[in-house]
């Protein structure tokens, strides 16, 4: 188990920047990805990156080349950075953890932080 509480969400002007931070209760390195997902209203989850216990990261193509996950393992909180925001970016984003136990795969959540994108 493991609890991740998001922070940062808040209200911004298009073309302005936000910066996310999810703090993990446990150590994220045990961790096999640490990501970010979101909702806006009326649609579905979806994917926004991921950051590989490896070190690679993965994004949406909507969001590549204006966001960046990175990750402090020391401080076991992950972050987005997010830039050149556009309206179509407001939703609830939610931090994800995956463990994966043989062909097992568990996904853990926070509770979500607001963005919003608007003038």
């Amino acid at each position: 188990q493991v609890q991740l509480v998001e922070s940062g969400g808040g209200l911004v002007q298009p073309g302005g920047s936000l910066r996310l931070s999810c703090a993990a209760s446990r150590s994220i390195s045990s961790f096999n990805a640490m990501g970010w997902y979101r909702q806006a209203p009326g649609k579905q989850r979806e994917f926004v990156a991921a950051s590989t216990q490896g070190g690679d990261t993965n994004y949406a193509d909507t969001v590549k080349g204006r966001f960046t996950i990175s990750r402090d393992n020391a401080k076991n909180t992950v972050y987005l950075q997010m830039n050149s925001l556009k309206p179509g970016d407001t939703a609830v984003y939610y931090c994800n953890a995956v463990k994966t136990i043989w062909t097992s795969r568990n996904d853990y959540w926070g509770q979500g932080t607001q963005v919003t994108v608007s003038s």
